[in-house]
């Protein structure tokens, strides 16, 4: 295959435990995509990985992002947005992605609904839900998922898929799991509370990055985010 062969072996080593882990926990290995999370590195490390077979990237920062959507139009990526969504922010990422995994209010949701272009297929969006309620961190709280998840549901424009969480930090990453299983549970009952029709796609956990996507892969995630054990360490972000 062509490309970088330190970015073939990088791949290879993350798509490896991804395969690891699913046959530890008796999972079939299709059942997780891997996200590459490429915020703060250039085009051209997107391009090397996506030449190896990967097509789905996850992004931070919108202008960032929109640079790179440009630059590698002749690719066909599948683009997931991942950050925090401020308001005035909406139209482009209701516009130029194909995955939302940060909706932590109904007026986001609202706005992502109203500016999806008719032409495009509804959004995919995640519910993010601040699992440990941290101060620090965005997302809705586990008991606000269940309401917010079936209002979101219910709009046009958007199809509800699932969850996301980005867990406290821990030590080990085995002490991960408490909030991934909590996650995995809530995922369930919320499950459970939509119409069969939308249920039936509610079917994605968004849960895992390099150092703890195993323990997220147990749990039952079906998306990990992985950014460094992808492109190494990250380089830092100019925001001037």
């Amino acid at each position: 295959m062509n490309g970088d062969p330190s970015t073939h072996r990088r791949l290879e080593g993350v798509l490896a435990r991804i395969r690891a882990a699913c046959t530890d926990c008796g999972r079939d290995p299709a059942s997780v995509r891997l996200l590459a999370v490429s915020k703060t590195f250039g085009a051209d490390a997107v391009r090397s990985l996506a030449v190896q077979g990967q097509d789905c990237f996850g992004e931070n920062y919108l202008q960032e992002a929109l640079a790179k959507q440009q630059a590698l139009a002749d690719l066909d990526l599948e683009w997931h947005f991942i950050g925090p969504i401020q308001s005035n922010k909406t139209r482009p990422i209701a516009e130029s992605f194909h995955w939302v995994h940060t909706v932590d209010r109904l007026k986001i949701a609202d706005r992502l609904s109203a500016q999806r272009p008719r032409s495009s297929s509804p959004l995919q969006v995640l519910v993010q839900v601040n699992i440990d309620d941290e101060s620090s961190k965005h997302g809705c709280t586990p008991a606000e998922a269940p309401a917010l998840a079936n209002a979101v549901a219910a709009l046009p424009g958007l199809e509800l898929r699932g969850l996301m969480a980005i867990p406290a930090p821990t030590a080990e990453p085995a002490g991960a799991a408490p909030a991934f299983e909590a996650m995995a549970r809530l995922a369930g009952e919320i499950r459970s509370s939509l119409p069969p029709g939308r249920a039936q796609r509610f079917d994605q956990l968004s849960m895992g990055m390099s150092a703890d996507l195993e323990v997220a892969i147990r749990a039952g995630a079906t998306i990990v985010r992985v950014g460094t054990a992808l492109f190494g360490s990250r380089p830092a972000r100019d925001d001037g």
